[in-house]
């Protein structure tokens, strides 16, 4: 075995391993990191050559760790733990703590996860107060010029201070009154009905739509909205579809069924964004865990 190049060895590459053999899976490695596998697969080659050890080998249609990497899990463990404590500022108690904490989320991201923060804090930092602003598409800017605190939304700035991490996976999908209609059946008989789309209050278009118009693809939209939170009542009792995140069929449209688009459209991460001075805040480190421990519970959920 080589001798370690410890110059490799950095927060990131160490933090990428753990996710790695926790999850078992390159993809669910950075699902939970917020990167792409790209990624990780780079960083794991890296950590290759600087610790001369496979780490991960292929079994079956998956990976399973080498017998190196099963003992220095522990040891890196705590090696990232003895790193964190060095930064830590000083001690911070939820019960305590005074303070407001403000949130860029649009209503999907909203209503999904932040009424179960709401009672997280409610119940375990009732001195820290809570609010919800919209992002749109989210810039750097608003994170480095304090506008928000934290952002949760689909898209993440390309900027090397804006920190990022995976909370939760969905995909878009098809909603539909069954009262007055039934699911499209095919590409064709999605774009002949009438839509309800949205078009964020600041001008913006969701990534769905921009995605339509880069691939030609036309349909009517009969009726436009600002935010999701507009879409239920005007598609019920209508023929009129709505494509939207799934995860939606847990609060905003859990009244409609669902289909999936009559075409390939990728899946997407909900991310929680923040800005890098905040990295060890310990205040901002509890709260960012909570919304993390939120996201956690509603993966579990069944549906």
């Amino acid at each position: 075995m080589n001798p370690v190049d410890i110059l490799n060895l950095d927060f990131r590459a160490l933090s990428t391993f753990l996710a790695v053999l926790d999850e078992g899976s390159v993809s669910r490695a950075a699902e939970r990191l917020g990167v792409t596998q790209s990624a990780v697969s780079h960083t794991l080659e890296r950590l290759r050559k600087s610790l001369g050890d496979p780490l991960f080998v292929k079994s079956g249609r998956g990976i399973v760790p080498t017998q190196y990497a099963v003992q220095a899990g522990p040891h890196i463990r705590q090696i990232l733990d003895d790193l964190q404590s060095l930064s830590k500022g000083p001690p911070f108690s939820p019960s305590s703590a005074e303070f407001s904490f403000t949130i860029a989320a649009n209503d999907y991201q909203r209503d999904l996860l932040l009424p179960g923060l709401s009672k997280t804090l409610r119940r375990e930092a009732p001195g820290i107060s809570l609010q919800v602003m919209p992002s749109g598409i989210p810039t750097a800017d608003m994170l480095r010029k304090d506008a928000c605190d934290l952002i949760i939304s689909p898209h993440a700035p390309e900027a090397t201070d804006i920190m990022q991490r995976g909370l939760m996976a969905d995909h878009m999908a098809v909603f539909y009154d069954p009262e007055r209609r039934g699911p499209p059946r095919d590409l064709a008989e999605y774009l002949q009905a009438d839509h309800i789309s949205v078009l964020f209050a600041s001008g913006e278009k969701p990534a769905f739509e921009t995605s339509l118009s880069a691939r030609g693809v036309s349909r009517r939209s009969a009726v436009t909205v600002s935010n999701f939170s507009g879409i239920p009542e005007f598609l019920r009792g209508t023929d009129m579809l709505a494509t939207a995140p799934q995860l939606m069929s847990k609060h905003l449209l859990r009244d409609f069924p669902s289909v999936p688009l009559p075409f390939d459209y990728k899946p997407f991460t909900l991310l929680m964004l923040w800005h890098r001075r905040n990295q060890n805040d310990p205040a901002h480190r509890w709260l960012r865990n909570q919304v993390n421990a939120v996201a956690a519970t509603m993966n579990k959920l069944p549906g």
